[in-house]
């Protein structure tokens, strides 16, 4: 008995030391494999000598552990833990609404409308105006409305086309009927503008899937959105946060707001619709178990990365991938008309970047879409437009015009030859500063090449103020553009205080004192004179007699109808 009592005490100092080890990590264990350790058929009543007391706070969040020797308890081990959810938690899509249902007779019910939009990608700053693209969406959203719906679930989605051509809908990845595959002409007729069709299937799938017109050009006019289908119950290890972001890049010159559906390069990449800083951040309590799902649809792969953190691949667009067959990284390629779901511990405080790490999707407008800049000496320069842009020129190659612009030089060109950058406002002048866009910028005498991200700096805190961006740094904003989004991981007391704010509606008065250039070095404004840009003087410019823009004799096709934007339908 003395022995058995000995084992006992033995065993319960032995489990307490090791609970109390800093260096147990008990987020990465596997517990499934572990058959000693099942608590949830153990009797804590009959525990006595060498037993464990639990007893929890009024948050249910820390649990207190005591050994009993002899009826005497020991001091309590804090272990701070988050309770696992029986069902799994809702998906957020951040700056996407969730499509609506309804049950009818044990079927959800949706109503899905396919119609022209304005989308607003990037809000009005001391930049410049807002970024409004006319697209092609669903429900007054691009990307369309998250659908969100369960294993099992009975499913009736009845699709309105209010496009001006015939468009159907297909259900990437759901194994349904063929007669609900939405393939135009094979599955079913396509649905023609003012018609309805009745999409009707039963789900048997979980995991990360979409919707999109299977039309190649509507695709590319933003015609998608997210299908999320949740298991019966939650994947172990249980996660308590969920967010989804649908990637779209779109090609839009300056002075048009319909995108170029043919395009081949692109200007604008978003994350559910919004270009950054204008992305909304996703909050998470430090401590807490996140999945992040991606959607891919487009011409580009996306190697999406994430700062300060390793995370897990768990799913494809096919659904959950086993677990033996995980692998840990930063960086996860998603390629196009692919879904990929990633899991990691927030174990880390911070404000971490989220984006796409291609060097040119890391930016809003690239310059070589946006046609004809203000440039001052010889060669091609960036922004003269789509060909030039790609490298394509016209006549020969060896023109002396385009040496100095490649820096270098060919042929007689070869005295002008200097190591110039290609950015906007380049100058060939002897001292090589940089033209009117900075003014004489001192920083153009330190080095070959100048400038490269110094022109990228683009703060515009103020602009982009809501709930979610509290308590950021000053000048957030200066290097958040295209496909990037942060995910803001807090402590406890900052995360309650942020979410009271956002409950609230409350935006802290610092960030609409942010975007300042002032205050980034080569980025001073106030002194700038756009009179002294040559071209660029527009109160003495004469419109009518520029060539090829008469426009008293220019003609309309009378048949065919105006599009009518009064009756597009705006999407913040």
């Amino acid at each position: 008995m003395r022995t058995r009592s000995f084992i006992a005490t033995f065993v319960s100092t032995s489990l307490i030391a090791t609970i109390s080890a800093s260096a147990q990590d008990h987020s990465k264990m596997d517990h499934s494999k572990v058959q000693q350790m099942d608590h949830s058929k153990m009797d804590h009543s009959k525990m006595q000598n060498g037993g464990m007391k639990k007893s929890k706070t009024k948050q249910g969040k820390v649990t207190q552990l005591r050994s009993t020797k002899g009826g005497k308890a020991s001091s309590p081990v804090r272990v701070r833990t988050v309770s696992a959810p029986v069902r799994p938690v809702s998906v957020v899509t951040p700056d996407i609404k969730h499509l609506p249902w309804k049950m009818e007779n044990g079927v959800k019910v949706f109503h899905l409308t396919a119609e022209i939009i304005k989308r607003e990608l990037l809000p009005a700053s001391g930049m410049g105006p807002a970024k409004v693209l006319t697209v092609w969406g669903y429900n007054g959203s691009v990307p369309g409305p998250t659908i969100e719906v369960n294993e099992g679930d009975h499913v009736r989605i009845i699709f309105h086309n209010n496009l001006p051509e015939d468009t159907t809908v297909h259900w990437h990845g759901l194994e349904i009927p063929v007669e609900m595959d939405g393939m135009p002409f094979i599955s079913q007729p396509p649905v023609k503008p003012g018609e309805t069709f009745v999409y009707d299937f039963t789900l048997h799938q979980n995991g990360t899937f979409f919707y999109h017109s299977h039309g190649a050009m509507q695709e590319m006019m933003g015609s998608i959105g997210l299908f999320i289908i949740h298991p019966k119950t939650a994947h172990k290890p249980a996660v308590q946060k969920d967010f989804a972001w649908v990637l779209q890049e779109f090609a839009a010159l300056q002075n048009n707001p319909v995108p170029n559906s043919m395009a081949m390069e692109f200007n604008w990449l978003t994350m559910n619709g919004k270009a950054a800083p204008a992305t909304t951040p996703v909050i998470v309590r430090q401590g807490e178990r996140v999945r992040m799902r991606f959607v891919n649809l487009g011409m580009d792969h996306h190697p999406i990365h994430l700062h300060g953190n390793q995370f897990y691949v768990t799913g494809t667009e096919g659904g959950r991938i086993p677990q033996s067959a995980w692998f840990p990284g930063n960086t996860v390629i998603v390629g196009v008309a692919q879904a990929r779901d990633v899991e990691f511990d927030a174990i880390y405080a911070g404000d971490w970047m989220l984006h796409c790490h291609l060097p040119h999707h890391m930016m809003n407008n690239m310059v070589s879409m946006v046609g004809p800049m203000s440039h001052v000496g010889h060669g091609m320069q960036t922004g003269a437009g789509m060909e030039e842009g790609m490298g394509i020129v016209k006549g020969s190659a060896t023109n002396e015009g385009l040496g100095p612009a490649m820096g270098r030089g060919m042929g007689n060109t070869v005295d002008r030859d200097q190591p110039t950058s290609h950015s906007v406002g380049q100058t060939n002048a002897p001292n090589r500063t940089t033209s009117a866009p900075l003014g004489a910028d001192p920083n153009s005498q330190k080095g070959p090449g100048y400038p490269q991200d110094q022109l990228m700096m683009m703060p515009m805190d103020a602009a982009v103020a809501k709930p979610e961006n509290n308590y950021l740094a000053a000048n957030w904003s200066a290097m958040m553009q295209g496909m990037m989004v942060l995910v803001r991981v807090l402590p406890s007391a900052k995360y309650d205080q942020l979410m009271v704010d956002i409950k609230a509606g409350r935006v802290d008065p610092a960030q609409l004192k942010g975007g300042m250039h002032q205050n980034i070095p080569g980025m001073d404004h106030s002194n700038m004179d756009n009179g002294g840009m040559p071209a660029m003087d527009h109160s003495k410019m004469d419109h009518s007699n520029m060539p090829d823009v008469d426009h008293s004799k220019m003609q309309t096709d009378k048949k065919e109808a105006p599009v009518e934007h009064s009756e597009m339908k705006m999407d913040h």
